[in-house]
C-alpha cells in the first residue's frame, strides 16, 4: 500500500513540474529598458542609450508590417489593430510620434519590436498605423521619427 501512495505521489510531482511546461506562457517581464546588443543575419547591433533616444528625431523610410500575436522584442503580445512599431536601435520600450512627411499626417506608436532588417529602412509600422498615416496600400513612406518618452512605470523618462 505504502508503495502505491508513493507511485501516486511521484506520479503527481511529475505531472506538476511538466504541466506548466506544456502551457503557453508570457516572456518574464523586462527589468528597465531592453539594451543589449544583439546580432541577426551575421549584423552586431548595439542600441542608444536612453539619453540619445529623447534626442531621436530622424527622418526616413517606414514600411509597414503586421506580428499576428507574436510577441516582440519584450515579450509584449502585438496583435492587428494596435499601435506599435519596430526599430533596430532605440531601447525598448519607447514611445514615439511618426509623421508621415507626404500628408502631415502623424501618430504615436510603441515601439516594443526590433526591425526592419531590410537597407534603407528606419522603421516598421504596425499596418494599423500605416492606414492612419495613409500608406498602408504604398507600403512605403517618408516619414519623420521623434521619441517621446522611454520606458515604463518607475524607468519611465520624457523629452
Amino acid at each position: 500500500m505504502w508503495l502505491r501512495i508513493r507511485v501516486s505521489l511521484a506520479a503527481a510531482a511529475c505531472l506538476a513540474l511538466c504541466f506548466p511546461a506544456c502551457q503557453q506562457q508570457e516572456a518574464p517581464p523586462y527589468k528597465g529598458y531592453k539594451m543589449a546588443p544583439y546580432t541577426v543575419k551575421g549584423m552586431r547591433f548595439v542600441p542608444m542609450n536612453v539619453e540619445q533616444a529623447l534626442r531621436y528625431d530622424m527622418v526616413g523610410i517606414a514600411s509597414h508590417y503586421e506580428a499576428r500575436g507574436a510577441a516582440g522584442a519584450i515579450g509584449q503580445r502585438l496583435y492587428k489593430g494596435q499601435l506599435y512599431a519596430a526599430h533596430r536601435t532605440l531601447p525598448l520600450p519607447c514611445v514615439a510620434r511618426v509623421t508621415n512627411l507626404e500628408n502631415g499626417l502623424s501618430c504615436t506608436v510603441r515601439i516594443a519590436d526590433r526591425g526592419p532588417y531590410i537597407a534603407g529602412r528606419l522603421i516598421d509600422v504596425s499596418s494599423e498605423v500605416a492606414q492612419r498615416l495613409k500608406f498602408h496600400h504604398r507600403g512605403l513612406a517618408r516619414v519623420r521619427v521623434q521619441v517621446l518618452s522611454v520606458g515604463d512605470g518607475p524607468y519611465k523618462r520624457t523629452r
